[in-house]
């Protein structure tokens, strides 16, 4: 016996974020098609109450409504009450979160999507205080029970809505993709820049990686240096802020004002992945130490709290910690203080425990202002020995933060993010020589490929060492993003191994996802269980959309395959969302690179000989985001490498639209044909 007064059905489910809600005397189901029968036979609404592990928000209407009896009781009575944790189940986040931002105009998490026994929504919300909850439910039970037509009629009207809401249509005009375009777009979106604090002129602030890496891009194609100076402020402000966790490294979620100083405490996977690509990035195209500095810091923090003993990666980390939003991570000053005594005064100044750091409750929120230099002298001592002073207090404080009960850990162990974080770890490893970033990659992979892949190249969505009941086929973003890490890993080890497993899974992604009228993928496979409509992920958010990623993929592989068909496939999804790129960047930002990619010159170099890793590393030097490398020490059928290889010689090809230059030998005569 569990000794708790209530248990649901969700005490049979693995999901950390279900688990925390088998004990509700909520009535609680995990959506299944027994589940969904259910509705039908006692003819009940349902709803779908969609939210995360690390979700503040989520936990607190917890607490109000779901844990209460009183409200707990009209739940049970009236309504098929379905958990669903969105990591786990981005479809049918994805469904329910599109009808509720077509009634309110807005969505996040939790989510609370009221629908017909059929599934077919009629009402939802985000967050809802108690007593609002109390009268949503009896509203809504009231309707259906005395004018289910209307309920009905509403429910086809939306679920319409829901259907058409970002269906692609192929876009048979000539694709017109040129530097023009991406010049307005950018035009069009830095008048939304934050050119003081970085970032977008609004707040709440996400880091959304995917921007600043095309920004970035496109600063170096087009020289335009007010577009580097841009990402540069982003990306200082955000090292230098809140939202970086300044002792542990690691990123939070996002921050709630315009500063980057106070986060919402929860780490998640994937934003941290994907900043540790963009930070490796950046360093390639600025030098800039502090990049270094917050990558290593990270990747560290993902092997000490992320990093499962079988090495896979595990999805978040919560907010709270002993019910508390950022109890773990803050200090008061008399912590600082009795911990680091005399080394307290620089450190107060280092890391504002002023004015500027103070949050709530009298406690500090650890940020930076002011750069080495400008403290360093302050205090009279040298840049070096301040960068001491302040290693030595962050493990002093580590230590002790060790020591205080840990945000929940949510240790699921998706198949996308990970694929995420192992293509972080080889863009660290390029950026920084590492060897240990790369052998973190290929453990990694080595991992997914023997726990998330099936005969027939049919992914899982969760990679798990044991098989477990309900496990969920791939979505198309688990696809995409394994591809891509593929794509990366074989770039830095030339295993081509790698690259054949990712077309593999382009072959299976072509006869599962694929529409054939667009062009386009839709996000579920055509072997899952239907849900009310089959959505397509078109716009790039904190993750890259799956099908700007498979569309990056299809141009890769076919330049790699010689594959034309491939490279015409990506040019038609490209060209099928190409108005929306002009107009809002900040949602196309991946789009917007495969724009760069087919509008600039971009390059094939392929290495042949055995000093070829030598000289890979001597490319990686620098910042190349328009050329992707091929390269083997001996004999390969690849068809960039195919009859290249001279005994004792080590050449290099750089190639550009089908055309190959003369072989050099040296990686400095290859950098002057790379415009």
């Amino acid at each position: 016996m569990s000794g708790k007064k209530h248990t649901n059905s969700l005490i049979d489910e693995t999901s950390p974020y279900l688990l925390q809600h088998a004990h509700n005397p909520v009535n609680w189901y995990a959506w299944n098609e027994k589940t969904l029968e259910k509705a039908k036979a006692e003819n009940k609404l349902i709803l779908v109450s969609v939210g995360y592990s690390a979700c503040h928000w989520c936990h607190v209407m917890e607490h109000e409504s779901f844990e209460d009896e009183t409200v707990a009781q009209i739940m049970n009575d009236h309504f098929i009450c379905i958990k669903v944790d969105r990591e786990e189940r981005p479809d049918i986040d994805q469904v329910y979160m599109m009808a509720v931002q077509l009634m309110t105009g807005h969505g996040g998490w939790p989510l609370n999507c009221f629908a017909l026994p059929d599934g077919r929504p009629i009402y939802g919300g985000t967050y809802f205080p108690k007593e609002q909850w109390i009268n949503i439910l009896l509203n809504l039970t009231d309707l259906y029970q005395h004018d289910q037509q209307k309920a009905l009629d509403y429910a086809t009207q939306l679920t319409e809505g829901v259907r058409l809401a970002e269906l692609v249509k192929i876009n048979e005009a000539s694709p017109a993709f040129t530097m023009e375009l991406l010049h307005t777009c950018y035009e069009n979106w830095q008048t939304r820049f934050d050119n003081t604090d970085g970032g977008p002129n609004k707040a709440p602030k996400f880091p959304l990686p995917n921007n600043y890496q095309f920004l970035l891009h496109y600063a170096k194609t087009s020289n335009n240096e007010k577009a580097l100076e841009h990402v540069n402020i982003t990306l200082q402000k955000m090292g230098y802020g809140g939202i970086y966790d300044q002792i542990g490294g690691g990123f939070s979620r996002y921050s709630v004002d315009h500063y980057w100083k106070v986060p919402h405490f929860e780490k998640m996977l994937y934003d941290n992945a994907q900043l540790v690509t963009l930070y490796s990035e950046a360093f390639r195209a600025t030098g800039n130490l502090l990049y270094k500095q917050i990558v290593f810091e990270t990747l560290a923090f993902v092997e000490r709290e992320l990093t499962s003993p079988e090495n896979g990666f595990y999805s978040a980390l919560d907010a709270d910690s002993e019910g508390v939003e950022g109890k773990y991570y803050v200090w008061t000053k008399e912590e600082l203080q009795a911990l680091l005594k005399n080394d307290f005064e620089v450190f107060a100044d280092y890391f504002n425990v002023n004015e500027r750091g103070l949050w709530e409750h009298g406690t500090y929120i650890l940020l930076r202002n002011d750069d080495d230099e400008t403290i360093a002298k302050r205090h009279s001592i040298s840049a070096e020995a301040l960068l001491q002073l302040m290693e030595k207090c962050k493990k002093q404080l580590l230590a002790l933060r060790e020591k205080r009960i840990h945000p929940g850990l949510d240790n699921k162990i998706l198949t996308s993010w990970n694929a995420l974080m192992l293509k972080g770890y080889v863009d660290a490893y390029n950026a920084f020589g590492e060897e240990r970033f790369l052998k973190t990659a290929v453990k990694n992979a080595d991992f997914l490929l023997k726990y998330a892949l099936s005969e027939g190249n049919e992914l899982s969505h969760l990679a798990v060492v044991k098989p477990r009941i309900g496990q969920k086929n791939g979505f198309l973003e688990d696809y995409s993003f394994m591809m891509e890490a593929l794509i990366a890993l074989y770039q830095a080890t030339f295993n081509e191994s790698y690259l054949l497993k990712a077309e593999e899974l382009m072959h299976y992604c072509e006869e599962h996802f694929l529409d054939s009228k667009s062009g386009m993928f839709f996000f579920t496979s055509d072997l899952d269980h239907a849900l009310i409509t089959r959505k397509m992920e078109l716009s790039d958010n904190v993750i890259p959309a799956s099908n700007s990623s498979m569309a990056k993929c299809l141009f890769l592989l076919g330049h790699y395959l010689e594959n034309e068909s491939y490279v015409e496939q990506s040019k038609q999804m490209l060209n099928n969302v190409l108005p929306e790129i002009e107009h809002y960047g900040a949602g196309y930002s991946n789009w917007a690179t495969l724009l760069l990619y087919f509008s600039a010159p971009f390059y094939e170099v392929a290495i042949v000989g055995k000093t070829v890793d030598e000289k890979y590393r001597s490319f990686q030097k620098h910042y190349l985001p328009n050329v992707i490398f091929a390269g083997s020490a001996t004999q390969s059928t690849l068809p960039l490498l195919m009859n290249r290889f001279t005994e004792d010689q080590t050449f290099i090809y750089v190639c550009e639209n089908k055309t190959c230059l003369q072989p050099v030998k040296e990686v400095a005569e290859a950098l002057k044909l790379i415009r």
